[in-house]
């Protein structure tokens, strides 16, 4: 039996750049025996921010965590504050290398070893870098990656996948082609790998209840997705519909909200807050997904907290932490 903590946090992207280093702001840390100042409310930069999403990391102990919003100052930023515990995957949405947000997966390096890893495209062209779903904000991707965990249970396979994204802030169609190419990447990767656990992390922009739970209500199978994509569909083909069995239509994924015992789901609710700190401003559009047909077990969700007692909101979304059992 493996106990594994996932993670899922949109850290907001560099909305304010500066030219301070990484070294600047490491050095500029405060006395920890001396009260905070008070910081005015709103957004900070990256380079004030950083360091308290790196605390809070630390805290969750995470094993596998997907990030959403990155700009590659920013992934450069965690690699180094992280330090060589870990190993990240992903790419860049405007160009398939380094250029707009990154979606990326870290990983420990103690845990898991990487077998592969591949990035497509939320749009009618998903192996095109840079497109984007007509009427959607932007270009929108997801990241995959299959992991061997380095001490795997004697009873199985030792393999997991994990896909981390970022559904669109605008389009509500563009939200519902996602979840059901995720969906029907998750159907092949089942058939393809039986008893592989898999799991899905992102910022979705869809409540689980109301008028924007398109993309939450398609992947837990509430209701029917759009047609993928066709070349999609023929690269990642699914097994005839009622030939049973592992990949078939009836996988659908699972809140960890939901699966976890009660008492174990904690922390806040809202999962994004902004920066003003309004009520109404909250909502719960980040989660933690497992397939529905087993090979995982959830022990706990909890939502952090995203506010230091000097008013730094490290980022306008909560770090949002599951725990998982393999057995």
């Amino acid at each position: 039996m493996s106990r594994l903590r996932l993670a899922t946090w949109n850290i907001r992207y560099d909305v304010q750049p500066d030219s301070i280093p990484l070294s600047a702001s490491l050095a500029a840390l405060p006395d920890p025996l001396l009260p905070p100042r008070a910081l005015p409310v709103g957004e900070q930069p990256w380079s004030a921010r950083r360091v308290p999403v790196a605390r809070a990391l630390f805290v969750s102990q995470f094993d596998l965590a997907g990030f959403q919003e990155a700009l590659v100052r920013q992934v450069r930023d965690l690699v180094d504050l992280l330090g060589s515990d870990y190993a990240w995957v992903g790419v860049g949405r405007d160009d398939g290398v380094s250029a707009g947000e990154f979606s990326p997966i870290f990983y420990r390096r103690s845990a898991f070893t990487l077998l592969v890893t591949d990035t497509f495209w939320l749009s009618q062209a998903p192996f095109t870098p840079g497109s984007c779903f007509p009427g959607a904000g932007c270009s929108r991707l997801a990241t995959f990656a299959h992991f061997r965990l380095v001490v795997a249970p004697p009873t199985s396979t030792g393999e997991l996948i994990l896909f981390n994204t970022h559904l669109d802030h605008v389009s509500d169609a563009q939200r519902r082609l996602g979840a059901a190419m995720l969906l029907h990447r998750a159907r092949y990767e089942a058939h393809a790998k039986p008893g592989v656990p898999i799991f899905v992390t992102g910022d979705f922009n869809s409540t689980a209840i109301g008028d924007d739970d398109g993309a939450y209500a398609v992947l837990t199978g509430k209701q029917p997705g759009p047609p993928v994509p066709d070349d999609f569909a023929r690269r990642f083909p699914l097994p005839a519909r009622g030939s049973g069995g592992p990949g078939n239509s009836e996988l659908v994924m699972v809140d960890m909200r939901v699966a976890a015992p009660r008492l174990h789901v904690g922390g806040e609710w809202a999962t994004f807050t902004g920066f003003e700190q309004r009520m109404s401003d909250n909502e719960c559009i980040d989660f933690v997904f497992g397939r529905s047909d087993g090979g995982w077990c959830a022990k706990g969700v909890f939502v952090h907290g995203n506010i230091t007692d000097e008013g730094m909101l490290a980022s306008d979304h909560r770090l949002v932490v599951a725990d998982v059992v393999l057995p």
